[in-house]
């Protein structure tokens, strides 16, 4: 097989995945917070209703960087976020590289943000990879915590620490006196009917968290 049809037959392969719904691109996302004197009774209760029961939680120490590739050359300026997450307690651990889009608009019944989502691993010279390439840093943090599922759900936990020092880890400060709590599901396009069980999820949690449907439009408007 000649080595030019490799990239072309690699594509045609994603092209077909993609139109069977077999690749998970699209996150149904719901978000909350809990101040920091009830996290323990948060946490307890995540227990009882996940999956991970006897062997408990599982806690990460991540440093994540978000990114932005800006294209000014296409008429109408587009703007791609793109995150890079390391692990900070595993040595070995690959970086990960996602993208997310923009809050579909859809029905506003919808239980559920929903947006594209791709994952991917990739070698620590993906940072390097990104500023060749252009793209601008943001901003970055570390975030800490815990991760639990309920079948396919993935509920996690974090503290999230601005950096303050040089190296990540060092000089951190908590944003605030709450944690970060979000509940999504990671899912070929198409499966709506999963905002439902994450909705079911999240009302066994209240009055600790209430998880909502966050309007990030409605937020950067507040904020300009």
């Amino acid at each position: 097989m000649s080595t030019h049809s490799a990239p072309g037959t690699a594509m045609d392969s994603l092209s077909a995945a993609l139109k069977c719904n077999i690749i998970p691109n699209q996150e149904y996302l719901l978000q909350g917070s809990v101040l920091d004197q009830y996290v323990e009774v948060l946490l307890h209760r995540l227990r009882g209703l996940c999956d991970n029961v006897d062997s408990g939680p599982e806690s990460f120490h991540d440093h994540e960087l978000c990114f932005t590739l800006r294209a000014a050359n296409t008429g109408t300026p587009m703007v791609l976020p793109l995150r890079v997450r390391r692990a900070l307690d595993v040595s070995d651990a690959p970086f990960q590289l996602r993208y997310v889009g923009q809050q579909e608009l859809g029905d506003k019944s919808r239980p559920t943000v929903v947006r594209s989502s791709i994952d991917m691993a990739c070698s620590s010279t993906i940072i390097d990879f990104l500023t060749e390439l252009g793209c601008r840093l943001d901003f970055e943090y570390i975030a800490r915590g815990y991760m639990f599922r309920k079948g396919r759900m993935k509920i996690t936990v974090s503290k999230i620490f601005k950096m303050g020092g040089s190296k990540p880890g060092e000089g951190v400060e908590a944003i605030s006196q709450s944690y970060l709590v979000e509940l999504s599901v990671l899912a070929p396009s198409g499966q709506d009917a999963i905002g439902e069980d994450m909705r079911i999820f999240a009302e066994q949690l209240r009055p600790l968290v209430q998880l909502e449907k966050i309007d990030y439009k409605r937020l950067g408007n507040m904020a300009m």
